[in-house]
């Protein structure tokens, strides 16, 4: 490998990080001209783009008309957060965690809101929990696609129509990406930093009519920050679900987000986008399948997330050495390509075993992708030889 020639290609848009991700294909800063800066997000115009923020969301994404969308403060943690700090406690719990945010849930559910009756299904990096041990006669709180691991659960058959608790879906990666079930699920959560290439700040927030009424007729036993009060005198805040945002919003953001939805109206909508995630996770699979130095971290291909892949170096003489020389080997390539200016963004996360991780969304070309893996193997070869040379 070490005679690899350096490509002479390059990506046209070499921004593969997993969030926040690749702008949509034309972006420039001129979609913002109409953004509705200077004035307050509790005018009516403001009032009114916030509103059109959560109906095309409604519309694209094929939410049902009984479900409320809200958008609210601090991205999808905040989202989260939210929807944990105001259900978890009438019930049991069972959280699924298999990479770094399911953790996070854990944490949030174990050792902050301290929750007596908990169930913690775990996996590994690369693999998912037992789906039939989970216990839906108890709230159920999962990450629907992971991007820390590269792993996502393959479809909604595994939760019962006629389940007793509720379902709360960390679904940041994979809304606009993967098909979901909302009859499955009373809480999806996502960001627009992620499938849609938005700005990070703001969350979205998606209740079904049996969280609406978890939320009406149960008080949790702690104090509740005023960023995730959504009742008032028992009663839900219709507000935050028709633009009237808990918190101020940048309605640079909003219009930013706007934008976004109209380029996926103009592809085709929600299958449009669904098809060019995975014409991107094919070009990465084909190639993984006939590169020997390289796999992926989920080996089973029915869990494996078409927004993110995950990758792990599996050359025989690299993982021969330590794991300390292992790492440095997948930072060389990280290196490189951000030298080279072919690849930004592109390490595994920080508590993911070591590799690379390249997000594979809509918003990336696969012309830009296939660009950039020649580039992979050259970048693999220049570390394998400088080994080879310090040896």
């Amino acid at each position: 490998m070490a005679n690899i020639e350096r490509p002479a290609a390059r990506p046209a848009n070499p921004c593969f990080s997993t969030g926040p991700t690749a702008k949509r294909p034309g972006w420039s800063p001129a979609v913002l001209a109409n953004a509705l800066v200077g004035r307050s997000h509790r005018s009516k115009e403001g009032k009114a783009r916030l509103k059109q923020a959560i109906e095309e969301t409604r519309t694209l994404l094929g939410v049902p008309a009984g479900y409320r969308i809200g958008i609210v403060p601090a991205s999808d943690t905040g989202a989260v957060e939210m929807a944990l700090w105001s259900l978890l406690g009438a019930r049991g719990v069972d959280v699924l965690a298999w990479e770094s945010f399911g953790r996070d849930w854990v944490t949030d559910v174990v050792k902050q809101l301290k929750l007596a009756d908990v169930r913690v299904l775990e996996a590994g990096y690369g693999e998912l929990p037992d789906l039939g041990a989970v216990d839906f006669a108890r709230d159920v709180i999962f990450t629907w696609n992971g991007t820390t691991s590269g792993v996502r659960v393959p479809n909604g058959d595994w939760i019962p129509a006629d389940r007793e608790g509720l379902t709360i879906c960390d679904a940041t990666s994979a809304a606009f990406a993967m098909d979901l079930p909302f009859d499955k699920l009373d809480v999806v959560t996502f960001s627009w930093q992620k499938v849609m290439g938005g700005e990070a700040q703001h969350g979205m927030l998606i209740l079904s009519p049996r969280a609406v009424e978890r939320l009406q007729s149960y008080n949790p036993a702690w104090p509740m920050p005023k960023i995730f009060r959504m009742t008032k005198g028992g009663k839900l805040n219709e507000g935050i679900f028709a633009g009237e945002t808990i918190n101020t919003p940048s309605m640079l953001v909003v219009e930013d987000y706007l934008d976004a939805l109209a380029w996926a109206r103009s592809l085709g909508g929600l299958e449009a986008l669904f098809g060019r995630a995975d014409a991107n996770a094919k070009a990465m699979a084909d190639w993984v399948a006939r590169t020997p130095w390289v796999g992926f971290l989920p080996r089973d291909p029915a869990v494996r997330s078409n927004t993110c892949a995950c990758l792990a170096i599996v050359d025989p003489d690299i993982l021969r050495l330590d794991a300390e020389t292992q790492a440095e080997v997948a930072k060389g390539i990280v290196a490189v390509l951000e030298a080279e200016k072919v690849a930004y963004d592109i390490a595994s996360y920080r508590d993911a075993p070591a590799g690379l991780r390249i997000w594979t969304g809509a918003t990336v070309e696969t012309s830009d992708l296939e660009a950039l893996l020649p580039w992979l193997d050259w970048a693999f070869a220049t570390q394998k030889a400088e080994l080879k040379a310090a040896a």
